[in-house]
């Protein structure tokens, strides 16, 4: 989730290792309730998720965690940094929501955003509930989209095939092998019940135009090899061609 201000920043994120721990101000192991450590105990679990995630997308896609109980100094890890915003900076729209609606929902998934400099983004925000049903935390991946489109766009016209000549097949890239050809007349056969030898006139005919349609016929030992599978002789097979 992108704020709408600060300018960005494509520095190293400021991830797990670097955490303030002043701004979690957290009271010693002795002191909390157990609900209170089952929840810090979530928070440092989804810490080690965000790095990591972020870490296998770098320059691409910024991971953030949001500490929803703290709303004013909310983020706690930010790694891969493409927003410029800081561990202890506030949560965005979307974590006051959670914060203020347990029933909101806990993932938004692939929505559009955009970073502070105008750079279209995509983003996913996971709400991050503790056994009371209360979120506590929000996961928040955002892709740098602006970095992918003109890939898209290049990969798309590299594939693209001139529209006057789309769905026409002016040749199969592939060895049409005897064994290929062998397994063309068993199907053609086996969708009739039949045998290749036990076709008649007409199928052996059929057949054969479709094998010299499908370029069976470009290797000079083909024809003696239909000839064989359908119990013909090889001008018959060239005669069924007409």
């Amino acid at each position: 989730m992108a704020p709408p201000s600060q300018p960005p920043h494509r520095g190293r994120a400021t991830g797990i290792d670097s955490l303030d721990p002043s701004a979690e101000t957290l009271a010693s192991a002795d002191d909390r309730p157990d609900g209170e450590l089952a929840d810090e105990h979530l928070l440092r679990e989804a810490e080690r998720i965000a790095v990591a995630v972020g870490r296998m997308f770098p320059g691409l896609c910024e991971v953030v965690l949001h500490d929803l109980r703290r709303p004013r100094s909310a983020i706690r890890v930010i790694e891969n940094n493409l927003s410029g915003r800081q561990v202890g900076d506030s949560a965005t729209e979307l974590g006051l929501r959670r914060i203020a609606d347990p029933g909101y929902p806990s993932v938004l998934q692939n929505y559009s955003n955009r970073f502070p400099d105008g750079r279209p983004a995509k983003s996913t925000s996971i709400g991050i509930r503790n056994a009371d049903g209360r979120y506590i935390a929000a996961l928040c991946l955002n892709l740098d989209i602006s970095t992918l489109s003109p890939l898209t766009l290049t990969l798309a016209n590299l594939v693209a095939a001139d529209i006057e000549h789309r769905g026409e097949p002016f040749e199969t890239l592939r060895d049409r092998t005897e064994r290929e050809l062998r397994a063309a007349i068993d199907s053609f056969a086996a969708d009739r019940s039949s045998t290749p030898r036990s076709l008649n006139r007409e199928q052996k005919r059929e057949l054969v135009r479709q094998l010299h349609r499908d370029g069976f016929f470009e290797t000079r030992s083909s024809a003696q090899h239909i000839a064989d599978q359908l119990g013909i002789s090889r001008a018959t097979v060239y005669n069924y061609t007409k």
